[in-house]
């Protein structure tokens, strides 16, 4: 049977998040923005109502409401606020990471922390992955931060770049070209804590747009990992690697959505009340088109990702939902971009101004491009799943040799 509407749990999470992002996120835009970063109050709420886990699976500790209920909530935290949505406690990528890549085992050690109850400073939990690089390597593809074979664990060097709240994480999952091994080199995935001897975090950069994120980088100088902290997925890694950066990405999609509908409320709104020549106008042939093209944006767009989200809670074909996933991916972010640029551009001067929000949202929906998987990453995983190509990382998933991404 083919349904186009939650259910009604999923209806009752998604009006408690609506009414957070409406009567908190939106009122406080500015002031999030301005302290880059999300006040402890919201933190606290949004670990109360368990936004950080709900895609996590019961059988790692979480509730296991799956990422289709995930991406509908996601949604409306981005309406509220996109930036914000990025400074909420949880484990972020870090979950998704260490469900593909590790044992069941190793993911419930992991992801015990972030449910912590309140007293133990649970909203206050990230996890992050560090996955990007600033340098490609001169001699050949693959990542230049290394992991060597030495005794009983491995020894990390290198530095990586684009982490998703690097100055906040408790723990990493660092990837590496793995050496010394008999398998050769290969990408290996390893779990790193804060505080360990050879890990520096890098300053917080300064960015275009969602400021209430945190983006930094990493420098590891022979840090010691054991070997239990080497996530080692069941079956195929490179498979897996992709599962978890499309389902990673999935959820930023959402948050795309979430943006590309505020963006046209608030200038459908801006449109209906402005008068010029005697009436509003969004009367007007071309504004109303402009209009009508980005609301058929966030439908569309909404579909996509609620239909590869579905397909991923079901088990579907792994193809079919990496495909799905990629017309989403992509189709997303073009459609937040869409949505603030024509957003400025229909508030005339206005939208160039902060006493208006939708100059935000136009900076934020570049960043969000950034995020996750980029359009032209998700439009590589389309065309190798549909020419039936194996899908190779190194030439479908972000790299400083291509295009880097936040992760």
């Amino acid at each position: 049977m083919v349904a186009f509407s939650p259910d009604e749990d999923q209806k009752m999470m998604q009006d408690s998040v609506a009414q957070l992002a409406r009567t908190t996120l939106r009122p406080r835009m500015r002031q999030i923005e301005a302290a880059r970063s999300v006040p402890e109050d919201i933190r606290k709420t949004a670990h109360e109502m368990g936004l950080g886990v709900v895609a996590l699976p019961t059988e790692v500790g979480g509730p296991g409401l799956g990422l289709l209920t995930t991406v509908l909530l996601e949604e409306e935290i981005a309406w509220g606020d996109a930036g914000a949505a990025f400074g909420f406690g949880g484990p972020g990528a870090f979950g998704f990471a260490v469900t593909e890549l590790g044992t069941t085992e190793q993911a419930v050690r992991l992801l015990a922390p972030f449910f912590a109850a309140d007293g133990d400073d649970g909203h206050s939990r990230f996890g992050a992955v560090a996955w990007g690089e600033p340098k490609a390597r001169p001699d050949r593809e693959g990542l230049t931060t290394v992991a060597t074979l030495e005794g009983d664990g491995y020894r990390l060097t290198g530095e990586k770049a684009y982490v998703t709240n690097a100055d906040r994480a408790d723990v990493f999952v660092v990837f590496a070209e793995t050496e010394g091994e008999k398998a050769g080199h290969g990408i290996g995935a390893f779990v790193v804590r804060k505080g360990v001897p050879g890990l520096a975090v890098k300053g917080r950069s300064t960015t275009l747009g969602l400021d209430a994120a945190s983006f930094g980088g990493l420098l590891l100088s022979n840090v010691r990992v054991e070997k239990e902290d080497r996530l080692l997925a069941k079956g195929d890694f490179d498979a897996a690697l992709v599962r978890f950066f499309v389902k990673n990405a999935l959820v930023m999609a959402a948050r795309s959505v979430g943006l590309a509908r505020a963006a046209f409320e608030l200038t459908r709104e801006y449109c209906d009340t402005r008068m010029a020549f005697g009436k509003p106008v969004g009367h007007f042939q071309a504004v109303a088109f402009t209009l009508a093209d980005r609301a058929m944006d966030v439908e569309a767009a909404r579909a996509l990702v609620w239909r590869a989200a579905w397909l991923w809670d079901e088990g579907k074909d792994s193809r079919a939902a990496l495909l799905a996933s990629a017309y989403a991916i992509s189709f997303a972010h073009e459609a937040a971009m869409k949505g603030g640029d024509d957003a400025v551009q229909l508030h005339g001067g206005a939208g160039f101004m902060r006493d208006y929000p939708v100059e935000k949202l136009m900076r934020d929906a570049k960043q969000l491009q950034l995020c996750g998987l980029t359009a032209e990453h998700a439009d590589q995983i389309a065309a190798a799943v549909e020419l039936g190509r194996t899908l190779d990382p190194e030439a479908v998933l972000p790299s400083a040799a291509s295009q880097n991404a936040f992760v």
